[in-house]
């Protein structure tokens, strides 16, 4: 599995240190492990309802999508305002060697999980090595007959 390298994310971080607040929401931080027979790839996604979650897959490309709102009374004046909000999205790349249609997802205490399945074609396979005797055997016994077959072409 591969993961899509977001040459703007630095630089976002980069003005959001010198200028203030970062004009566009920061990705949302993930950790990718193989655990056995799957891969678990988990998403910090604190305040988001699960109602706006959006997990797809096309074309062995992940997108994980969600928006953080605002619920405030309407006589409210911010004072300071640090948490972001708005929409968060994050692409993976996938290889050959997962099962996109078995994908499962689960989002509990703002941490989406998701299950990613090794194919079955992946996976590590015994491949049985036959004794190179046997091979030898056959190869003396073919020349054999070969020179049989010669002997009675000559006769």
């Amino acid at each position: 599995m591969q993961m899509r390298w977001d040459p703007f994310r630095d630089f976002d971080r980069l003005a959001g240190e010198v200028f203030g607040a970062a004009r566009t929401p920061a990705l949302m931080p993930m950790d990718c492990l193989r655990s056995g027979e799957e891969f678990l790839v988990r998403f910090d996604m604190p305040g988001i309802e699960p109602d706006t979650l959006d997990v797809s897959a096309e074309n062995n490309t992940l997108t994980v999508r969600g928006e953080r709102r605002r619920h405030d009374p309407d006589d409210a004046a911010y004072l300071v305002s640090e948490r972001p909000t708005g929409s968060y999205s994050r692409q993976l790349v996938l290889g050959d060697g997962v099962d996109v249609d078995a994908i499962s997802a689960e989002y509990t205490d703002g941490v989406l999980t998701l299950h990613i399945p090794v194919a079955p074609q992946a996976k590590p396979r015994k491949i049985e090595i036959g004794r190179a005797e046997a091979g030898r055997k056959a190869l003396t016994d073919q020349q054999g007959d070969q020179q049989a077959d010669k002997h009675l072409v000559d006769a």
